[in-house]
């Protein structure tokens, strides 16, 4: 036996704080996570790419956790692994942060210094503070490959996304228009559907009347909760089947305040059920308005100017005023005339900017366009054919839903900061697409030559000039965020370059993502990749839940509940949470994170190092030639044979991305079955005098923990790295790291006899605990254990564990009757029966005394729960998470009265 030196020796509590660090930095050393080191197969994900001003949340937390432990899953399995990272510039929330950063040393603003020396604070603030999520998602494990760590505008992915504009635009698919678009008037810009929030309120429904052309004493009844965009409104519009306004299609009523002509017109949008049936339109305020205008040919008149005041398409005395100054006004005036018919007090959803906290507003704007139609039918098809699956299933409903009902993309922002669209103007306003100023310059020399207003020499001149740049004028605005990003499969490859990565990686492997960006994100990758590479960007797309409070309530902060990760870091260490996050993550459901649950997976990393430590202590050395098909003792070939069984579990589960399976049947196989029954049952042959039994369950522990470290790898990568380099074989450490280590690939381990043996004693030993506990039997006394019928093989497996049964069951004794003792509890362990006489341990009319209490309160109980879950106002009023807690709740009395009545039934009269 080798005695391992006692420099060796593990601490005796695992410190992550300490450890995390130094196990990052060895991986970082070892370049262990750069692709191309392997010839195996390729196997790629493309990181969502975080804001650069972002800092990590919990849904980073585990959309990250569960990208790692596929990567290192896949890593260990021989593929080869990129894990592409990478930023997203956010030109919104970036461009937000440096101004507020400018205010605050009361510096000019950005319109002040100009766009070149703003664009250069960006940078500045960009390389000193911004991408610290990049160091936050180090500390939570993340194995991308950081050599390859992109940016949304470094050089090459902004050079792909110039190329895919050009291009599109040349095939009529990107395209300028007037259209409605939600425009913030803090930031002045355009602004997309996932940055705009709904934000309830209590607020008011104003009931105006507005006067008939041909009978002004008559009025039409319209209501309406933004006052002020009655000033552009051009119709009023009615249910074609509302018999009370039937003679009045067709007619006009005079707009008050401004005394235009509107018409009466017919449309379905209208609910005769709600109001007085008739609904004021104001095609360029309102995103339905807008509809009805298209469809019956209204005039759009747009009243607000970019901060939301009054423009001159409105009367003089409300120009300049703003939008809600201006709203105060009308109804003053309405009033006034005598048109206010009533306000109505009501709750309503009031759209607002996710940053800039003011209201938007829907307004008619020129922007630019892709024509999303066109490039999702082939998107449709790739679902639809299984090229790209969606995990789980359902959401590919929600991804057809909205891909056949896509609009315009509206591309085009007023910022600064992002990718500015290359397109240039000409004096006379003509717009050139192109990829450079030079492009853009040549076709307009060319096309103003061609048409006569330069000659040939003037554009020559101006070539050797250098002033044919300046002859143009380029477009101010930037491209919507999730432009460049719906590029990301690719163009971080390398893309539009022929790059080796590109060949090797793309397709991707599995995109792992949250639902809130089906729409946003994934769908526009999917048009993007399919039109420009002709391939879908990954194979498969899993989609996790939210994760929320234990509460099952969502995280905000104006909750005062959100959970920070990197303070459960700091406080548990990494590896707790990433497993409570995979322990959590069942498809489709969200995830209710109590902080209680982390501290419980710390005790479990404890636990696991405890078991390592008692490895240590027995001498439990890696021997190079131990072959687990081999081992002769019945339990060590009882554990070998779980080994193999819970690799294939756990391999599966991964494989179809459960990874609240893969997660607990690792924890039941470490704490359950390791720990708790093969470290129990072993110890006898440890401290025993057999030393080739000793010698054999010393090796074999070792080579089950070897197992161990390599399964729980994916999910706690920190403690099976450090535990993997600190355990010996022969009085030397291991140099090579776990994170490159082979998955267990075991087959024919599992062995019938011992798994059924074995099985049978945890089954036996099992049930005589619940009765212990649930009869409420002290700890420390011993009862004894009759095994009833005549059974020969069953008599020959218990004489031959009658130790082990006695000692681990606390029994005093073990006997065989024909029939049972009166006052026992009777266990059934397969086909036999098993008693435990009580008396003189308890007092068996007072058990059943108290079972039959405790089930008579659970049962009343489980029946409120059952009158709150049958009534329909509870199921569709409360709260989601309050009804989910009452259903939970339900579960819970179901499983006690279960085990009360089990209790019951152990009792022999």
């Amino acid at each position: 036996m080798h005695n391992p030196p006692k420099k060796f020796m593990l601490e005796k509590t695992y410190q992550p704080a300490s450890i995390e660090p130094r196990i990052h930095e060895k991986w970082e050393a070892a370049e262990a996570f750069k692709c191309g080191q392997t010839d195996g197969d390729p196997y790629c994900i493309v990181i969502p790419p975080p804001n650069v001003t972002g800092s990590l949340h919990m849904g980073h937390a585990l959309n990250n956790t569960l990208q790692d432990i596929l990567c290192r899953f896949e890593r260990m399995r021989g593929r080869d692994v990129l894990w592409q990272p990478g930023m997203d510039h956010a030109g919104i929330a970036t461009q937000m942060v440096v101004e507020r950063q400018m205010t605050e040393r009361q510096e000019p603003g950005r319109r002040t210094i100009g766009r070149e020396k703003f664009l250069e604070k960006v940078w500045t603030w960009k390389e000193e503070s911004g991408g610290q999520i990049g160091n936050q998602l180090r500390r939570l494990g993340a194995s991308c490959d950081w050599s390859r760590e992109r940016f949304t505008m470094d050089e090459g992915l902004s050079k792909a996304v110039a190329k895919v504009f050009v291009e599109l635009h040349r095939a009529g698919l990107i395209y300028k228009d007037k259209r409605l678009v939600n425009w913030d008037p803090k930031f002045q810009t355009a602004i997309s559907d996932l940055e705009v929030v709904q934000v309830e309120s209590k607020g008011k429904l104003w009931h105006f009347k507005y006067p008939l052309k041909d009978d002004p004493d008559q009025f039409i009844i319209v209501a309406t909760t933004r006052p002020e965009t009655m000033l552009g409104d051009t119709a009023v519009a009615v249910h074609p089947d509302d018999e009370r306004y039937t003679e009045l299609v067709g007619k006009k009523a005079v707009l008050p305040l401004v005394g235009r002509e509107i018409v009466i017109v017919a449309d379905e949008y209208s609910d005769p059920e709600k109001g007085s049936g008739a609904v004021k339109i104001t095609p360029a305020h309102d995103f339905n308005d807008f509809e009805v205008g298209k469809r019956h040919n209204l005039e759009q008149i747009s009243i607000l100017d970019a901060e939301a005041r009054i423009n001159d398409e409105a009367p003089k005395a409300y120009r300049g005023l703003d939008r809600f100054k201006a709203r105060e006004k009308v109804i003053a005036d309405m009033e006034e005339l005598g048109l206010l018919d009533k306000i109505e007090e009501i709750s309503n959803s009031v759209p607002h900017g996710d940053r800039s906290g003011v209201a938007i507003e829907p307004m008619l704007t020129d922007q630019w366009y892709v024509d999303a139609k066109t490039l999702a039918q082939p998107a449709i098809k790739a679902v639809e054919d299984g090229d790209t699956t969606f995990v789980p299933k359902n959401w590919e409903k929600t991804y057809f839903e909205w891909m056949r009902n896509i609009e315009p993309w509206c591309i085009s922002r007023q910022l600064w900061w992002g990718h500015q669209i290359p397109a240039w103007y000409g004096p006379d306003g003509e717009v050139f697409v192109a990829h450079d100023g030079e492009e853009a310059a040549a076709s307009a020399l060319a096309h103003y030559v061609t048409n006569g207003v330069l000659t040939k020499d003037e554009a020559e001149k101006m070539i050797a000039d250098r002033t044919h740049l300046s002859y143009l004028k380029r477009d101010e605005d930037v491209l919507d965020t999730w432009f460049s990003s719906g590029l990301w499969a690719f163009s971080t490859l390398g893309w539009p370059e022929d790059t080796k990565e590109v060949e090797r990686y793309y397709p991707t492997s599995v995109l792992v993502t949250g639902f809130d960006i089906i729409f946003f994100w994934v769908a526009r990758m999917m048009m993007m990749s399919l039109y420009f590479k002709k391939e879908v960007p990954f194979k498969d797309v899993y989609i996790h839940a939210l994760v929320r409070d234990a509460k099952g309530q969502k995280m905000s902060k104006s909750k005062g509940n959100v959970i920070d990760p990197l303070e459960l870091i700091d406080q548990y260490g990494a590896d707790p949470l990433r497993f409570t996050l995979a322990a959590m993550a069942a498809q489709g459901r969200d995830i209710k994170l109590a902080t209680g649950r982390v501290e419980g997976y710390r005790n479990f990393a404890t636990k696991l190092w405890n078991a390592a430590r008692f490895a240590e202590m027995n001498e439990c050395v890696r021997d190079p030639d131990f072959d687990p098909a081999n081992v002769q003792n019945m339990v060590n070939q009882w554990i070998v044979g779980e080994v193999e069984r819970t690799a294939a579990g756990v391999t599966t589960a991964l494989e179809a991305y459960k990874f609240n399976e893969a997660a607990s049947t690792t924890y039941e196989f470490v704490w359950g079955v390791f720990c708790d029954w093969y470290l129990e049952l072993s110890k006898p042959t440890l401290m025993g005098d057999d030393e080739v039994a000793k010698a054999e369950t010393r090796a074999t522990i070792a080579w089950v923990l070897d197992q161990i470290l390599k399964i729980l790898h994916p999910f706690m990568p920190f403690i099976t790295e450090e535990l993997w380099a600190q355990m010996v074989a022969h009085g030397v450490k291991r140099k090579n790291l776990l994170t490159l280590s082979k998955w267990p690939d075991v087959k024919g381990l599992i062995k019938p006899e011992a798994t059924e043996e074995i099985g049978w004693i945890v089954r036996l030993v099992s049930e005589i605990r619940s009765v212990r506990s649930e009869m409420n039997i002290p700890g420390g006394a011993q009862i004894p254990l009759v095994v009833i019928g005549d059974n020969a093989g069953i008599r020959a497996r218990v004489e031959r564990n009658e130790g082990t049964i006695k000692r681990m069951a606390r029994l005093d004794d073990i006997s065989f009757s024909k029939i049972a003792p009166k006052g026992a509890a009777l266990i059934v362990v397969g086909e036999t029966t098993f008693a435990a006489p009580l008396e003189g341990v308890i007092d068996m009319d007072a058990e059943r005394q108290r079972l039959a209490k405790e089930i008579a309160a659970a049962t009343s109980d489980l029946g409120k729960m059952d009158a709150k879950l049958a009534n329909p106002k509870f199921v569709e009023r409360a709260k989601p998470e309050a009804v989910e807690e009452t259903r939970e709740r339900k579960a819970e009395l179901e499983g006690l009265i279960g085990r009360l009545n089990a209790a019951v039934a152990w009792i022999s009269e």
